[in-house]
C-alpha cells in the first residue's frame, strides 16, 4: 500500500494512492455534496454536484470528486467561487427537470439559487442511476433499467410491468436520494410482520443470546435469493462472514445427557373466540414482549397496527391453560408475566389496563408485592373467564373498539368492556417433538406430554435411564428461577456421575444363554431400555448388562427360556415356592 500526501482545503492528510477523492475528503472531515455516489457502488459521476477544483503540477482542473483518484502532491479546493458557480449551474439544470424535490431545493438554497433560469420541472427522478446499479450490481436481480433518450429518459421495469424477478428487497428505495421510489404500505407491512420475523437479514436473535453474535436469516438474505449482494462480507473487517457454510451433523460420544428442550407457547388460534388472527389488534403476550423491548421493531413503544397509541388494553390470563378444551393444568408463569406486561404497557402508553383472570397465583418471592404495586398503579383486575372478543358494537362508546365480554364473578354480572388492544397470555405446553425425543432417550412422558422424572421429590431431575437428566420446562411448566435451580441440580447430578468414575450395575440383571437362544428376536423390541441387540453373525440375541435394569420383560417373553435373570432363575423361583408350600 503506497501512501500519498494530499491537501484538501488547506488540510494536509495522507491517503492510499488512487483512492477516490470523495473518500479522502470524508475521512478528513470535508463535506462534498453528491446525489449519485454510494460507497458500495462503483463511482458514476452522473450528478456532477461533487465537482471540485484540483491543482496538480501547475494545472487547474474541475473534476468530479467521486471518481477522481488522488495522487502524490495533489491539492483540492471544494468551496472556491468557481466551484460554487459550477455547482449552482448544475443544480439549476436539475431543477429544470425536478423542481419540487426537497433535497434539490435545499441544495439550491445553500448555493443561492432562488429563481432557476431554466424553470422548474415536475419529475421526481434525477436519473442518478443508483437504483439501477444497486439492483444489478449488488442485488443481482437486474429488474430496473434506463429507457428512452434525451428529455424523455426514465427509469423503469421492462415494458413498465411488475417484474417477477423483483424480490421486494427495497434496496432501490433505500439508495434513492430524492425519495422517488417508495414501498407501498411499508410501515403497515413491517407492523404486519411484528414481532416474530427479523427486521433485517442480519440480526442478533436476542440481547441475551449466547454467544452474543449476529446471524443471517436464510429466507430474507438477498444473496440466497439472487446469488448477488455479499455487501456484508465486503464491509466486514474481521472477514467473519462465509455464505458458503452448510449445516453440519456431528456425532459426539458422551457419558451423560441433560435434556432441556423447553416448551412451546399454546397456539392462540386454538381459542378462536378470542379473535387471534381475525382482529389485527389482538396480540399474544410474546408479541407484546417483543414490542416493549427497547431493541424491538417499535423501539419499545406500544402501538396498534395502524401506528396509533392504545388508550385501553385488555390482558386475558390463562389462554390455553386451566381449560378442559386445551390443557387442564396451570402454566404457572401466566399471572406474573401478565402483571409485568400490564406494568410496561401502562408505563409506555399511559393506557387503562384491564386484567381478566381466573385466580391470581402470585406464589414467589416479591410476587405478591408486585401485584399490590399494580393495584396502586390503577390497573383494573376483573375475576372471571372471558367469553369472547368481538368488534360488534352495541353502544356508540364501542364503535371502532374491540369488545371483551366477561362474567365478573365478584360483582355477579356480565360486563362488556371496549378496548383498543387485546393481549392473550398464552400458557405453556410440551413441544410437538417431545414423543420423538422421549423415544430417542428411553424416557417417559406424563399425560400432559412433559418428560417424566424418576421421583417428583427424591429424584426431580433424574429419569429412568441412567445418565439422562431433565431440566427446565421440558419437565413441566415453571418460571425462570425454578428453571435455573433445576438446571443447576441436573448439572450437579451429571458432575457427580462423572466424578465417581464407575457405574453401578443392577444386581438382578438378565442374561441370555446363547446355546438355548433360537434367534427369534422377540426380546429385542420388548426391552424398554434397548439393552438387547441381535448378533447377525451368531444369530442370537445378546444383552448389555450396563443398560439392563432388571425389569424381567425379556425373561417372561422368551419362548426357549434362554433369557434368565439373576436371583430370579427358574430353579430359585421353584425353590421359593417349594419352601412356601413345605
Amino acid at each position: 500500500m503506497t501512501l500519498v500526501k494530499v491537501t484538501i482545503d488547506g488540510i494536509k492528510t495522507e491517503a492510499e494512492d488512487r483512492t477516490p477523492l470523495i473518500q479522502v475528503a470524508e475521512k478528513a472531515g470535508v463535506k462534498i455534496p453528491t446525489l449519485c455516489h454510494h460507497p458500495l457502488l462503483e463511482p458514476y459521476g452522473v450528478c456532477r454536484i461533487c465537482t471540485v477544483e484540483v491543482h496538480m503540477r501547475g494545472r487547474v482542473r474541475m473534476v468530479t470528486a467521486c471518481n477522481y483518484p488522488v495522487t502524490e502532491g495533489i491539492e483540492i479546493f471544494t468551496q472556491t467561487d468557481r466551484v460554487r458557480r459550477a455547482r449552482a449551474l448544475i443544480i439549476e439544470w436539475m431543477l429544470a427537470r425536478c423542481g419540487d424535490v426537497p433535497v434539490l431545493n435545499r441544495l439550491a438554497e445553500e448555493y443561492g439559487v432562488t429563481q432557476p433560469r431554466f424553470g422548474r420541472g415536475d419529475d421526481d427522478c434525477i436519473l442518478c442511476g443508483l437504483c439501477v446499479r444497486v439492483c444489478s450490481d449488488v442485488v443481482g436481480a437486474s429488474v430496473l433499467g434506463f429507457f428512452s433518450r434525451g428529455t424523455t429518459r426514465y427509469v423503469g421495469t421492462p415494458f413498465d410491468e411488475p417484474s417477477d424477478a423483483c424480490i421486494a428487497c427495497t434496496a432501490c428505495a433505500q439508495v434513492c436520494p430524492t425519495g422517488c421510489i417508495t414501498v407501498d404500505d411499508e410501515q403497515e407491512q413491517i407492523r404486519g410482520e411484528l414481532p416474530l420475523g427479523p427486521m433485517t437479514p442480519i440480526y442478533i436473535p436476542t440481547m441475551q443470546a449466547v454467544p452474543h453474535q449476529p446471524v443471517i436469516d436464510f429466507d430474507s438474505c438477498i444473496h440466497f435469493k439472487t446469488d448477488g449482494c455479499r455487501v456484508c462480507a465486503t464491509v466486514c473487517e474481521a472477514k467473519a462472514i462465509d455464505h458458503g457454510q452448510q449445516d453440519r451433523h456431528e456425532e459426539i460420544q458422551v457419558g451423560s445427557i441433560i435434556v432441556s428442550t423447553g416448551f412451546q407457547p399454546v397456539d392462540a388460534a386454538k381459542v378462536p373466540q378470542y379473535g387471534y388472527g381475525r382482529y389485527p389488534n389482538v396480540f399474544t403476550a410474546l408479541q407484546i414482549e417483543h414490542m416493549v423491548n427497547a431493541s424491538g421493531p417499535t423501539s419499545g413503544q406500544v402501538v396498534l397496527k395502524d401506528g396509533g397509541t392504545p388508550k385501553a388494553v385488555g390482558i386475558i390470563h390463562c389462554v390455553g391453560s386451566r381449560d378442559k378444551k386445551t390443557h387442564e393444568y396451570c402454566s404457572r408463569v401466566c399471572c406474573m408475566y401478565s402483571l409485568k406486561l400490564a406494568h410496561l404497557i401502562h408505563e409506555r402508553s399511559d393506557a387503562k389496563v384491564y386484567n381478566f383472570y381466573i385466580d391470581m397465583r402470585a406464589a414467589g418471592k416479591g410476587y405478591e408485592e408486585f401485584y399490590n404495586h399494580l393495584l396502586e398503579e390503577g390497573c383494573e383486575f376483573i375475576r372471571g373467564r372471558v367469553a369472547e372478543v368481538s368488534d360488534w358494537a352495541v353502544t356508540p362508546m364501542e364503535q371502532g373498539k374491540l369488545v371483551i365480554r366477561v362474567e365478573d364473578t365478584l360483582a355477579g354480572l356480565v360486563r362488556r368492556i371496549p378496548v383498543d388492544m387485546v393481549v392473550l397470555s398464552t400458557g405453556l405446553e410440551a413441544r410437538a417433538d417431545a414423543d420423538h425425543v422421549r423415544r430417542m432417550f428411553n424416557m417417559s412422558c406424563s399425560s400432559e406430554g412433559f418428560f417424566l422424572e424418576r421421583h417428583p421429590k427424591l429424584a426431580p431431575v433424574s429419569t429412568f435411564t441412567d445418565g439422562v437428566f431433565i431440566a427446565g420446562c421440558a419437565q413441566g411448566p415453571k418460571d425462570i428461577p425454578d428453571t435455573v435451580a433445576q438446571a443447576g441440580a441436573a448439572a450437579a447430578e451429571t458432575m457427580a456421575l462423572i466424578d465417581k468414575g464407575i457405574v453401578e450395575l443392577e444386581a438382578y440383571t438378565a442374561w441370555i444363554t446363547e446355546e438355548r437362544c433360537s434367534g427369534c428376536q422377540i426380546c429385542v423390541p420388548l426391552c424398554p431400555f434397548s439393552a438387547i441387540e441381535f448378533n447377525k453373525e451368531k444369530k442370537v440375541s445378546q444383552l448389555n448388562e450396563a443398560l439392563c435394569k432388571g425389569c424381567g420383560t425379556c425373561v417372561a417373553a422368551c419362548p426357549s427360556h434362554a433369557a434368565q435373570q439373576h436371583h430370579f432363575t427358574d430353579a430359585q423361583i421353584m425353590a421359593e415356592i417349594e419352601g412356601v408350600l413345605v
